[in-house]
């Protein structure tokens, strides 16, 4: 594993290096873009009921949830660019288990194998970008990591839209498959941008210096922070034992931002029928959020490296916590598009925070167990919100539901205001 010397106070420019970074990712991103909006309608047109239909929805979700568990394992012992290759082959089995189902369990399983592979994937290139960037601008390049993923979500379904009237719903499996081909061609032909990353310019470092960052604050219970000579390859239950108290601080600062950016996703749609607004406005409403969100990741990143992580991560969660709270008193159309384009910019502003502070954790000389902990506890703040949601709203109502999450958003913030200065490093 090249690493890159977080000393190094000149700005690192990652364009020579930008294409096998970035490209991999959006594809997979497109191609999981492209399905989601269809798997609802090809689980009801294998006999799902609704309310099943979502379930299996759900367990791409899920599935990441559960390959974070083996992802930061694999990751150590592999490599990031070997992890990828395997993770995007992987994703395309389950993209054919989709495409061949006859039944609702085939369908179940390669949702599943999909959502377990993302995991490996998306924590192979957060850990490459973990170890060559430097800390001055770490929150631009993983903003621009986050971004990219927006950019393939936003892509995906038009893509869809273009391919169903000529090839139906089932080949919008194949821009999935196509996608996943690419990207493994592409991993295979490119440069290893670790490689092209570590440049004269920026000297590898050893290990025992990888973890002095100008400006970062030591916390003062050693035990709770990262270290550099960490166990290697460390489980995910070995991980959270050895980090348990930095992860049990910062990690459910993480977990909330993970509930709260998923919870708008769900509540917003559950919203707007509770409000009997017409599909068309609905679609147009979410359509101009999710263009203002994108168009705000990488003024996150450079918040984050000008003035510090705080001021990303807290405004955001205030944001969100204080929209949620506001979707309660909405009840015509203008209101609710105002709610969901503040919810929008809360979440823009914090685009890529979550990658960033666990960049930032994590210990220099082998970050992949930690990132595979950290991202276990953020994937599970965002696979609970639709359980949570669906469980307040039966026993109690929508509104009740959104307001309980406006209140443990701005806990969040409060918790993330209180440790990030204590456990991540300012940048200079």
């Amino acid at each position: 594993m090249v690493r890159v010397n977080a000393n190094n106070h000149e700005s690192l420019s990652i364009g020579r290096a930008a294409l096998p970074i970035y490209l991999p990712s959006l594809l997979i991103a497109i191609g999981e873009g492209a399905i989601l909006p269809i798997l609802p309608a090809t689980a009801t047109g294998l006999g799902a009921s609704l309310a099943l239909a979502g379930l299996i929805s759900g367990l791409l979700m899920i599935g990441e949830v559960v390959g974070d568990i083996p992802s930061g394992w694999v990751v150590s012992r592999f490599g990031e660019n070997r992890s990828m290759i395997v993770g995007a082959g992987v994703i395309a089995v389950g993209v054919v288990l989709c495409l061949t189902a006859q039944t609702l369990i085939v369908l179940a399983c390669g949702v599943f194998l999909m959502g377990v592979a993302s995991a490996v994937f998306a924590l192979a290139r957060h850990a490459l970008l973990t170890t060559t960037i430097p800390l001055a601008t770490r929150a631009r390049a993983l903003s621009l990591l986050g971004g990219t993923f927006r950019l393939g979500y936003f892509i995906g379904p038009f893509i869809a839209v273009a391919v169903i009237p000529w090839g139906g719903t089932q080949a919008v499996f194949w821009i999935n498959l196509i996608g996943c081909a690419l990207t493994v061609a592409l991993l295979l032909v490119l440069p290893d941008p670790a490689v092209l990353l570590a440049g004269a310019d920026h000297p590898i470092i050893s290990n025992s210096s990888s973890n002095s960052n100008p400006g970062a604050k030591i916390p003062a219970d050693k035990e709770s922070a990262p270290v550099a000579d960490a166990p290697a390859r460390l489980g995910l239950f070995q991980t959270l034992v050895a980090h348990r108290t930095v992860l049990a601080r910062m990690g459910t600062g993480a977990l909330t931002v993970g509930l709260l950016r998923s919870s708008r996703q769900v509540i917003l749609p559950l919203w707007a029928v509770h409000l009997q607004l017409d599909v068309s406005h609905t679609a147009l409403i979410m359509g101009i959020a999710g263009t203002v969100d994108f168009a705000l990741f990488y003024s996150s990143g450079q918040i984050m490296d000008r003035f510090g992580r705080a001021w990303s991560a807290v405004p955001s969660m205030i944001g969100l916590g204080l929209a949620h709270i506001a979707l309660v008193f909405s009840g015509d159309v203008t209101s609710f598009a105002v709610v969901a384009v503040a919810m929008s910019v809360a979440n823009g502003i914090g685009s890529g925070i979550l990658m960033t502070m666990g960049a930032d954790l994590a210990p220099r000389d082998d970050p992949a167990p930690f990132l595979g902990a950290w991202r276990f506890l953020s994937d599970s703040g965002s696979a609970a919100a639709p359980a949570i949601i669906s469980a307040v709203t039966a026993a109690i109502s929508l509104a009740s539901a959104a307001a309980g999450l406006g209140v443990v958003g701005l806990l969040g913030a409060l918790m993330l205001a209180r440790y990030i200065p204590r456990y991540v490093p300012k940048p200079q």
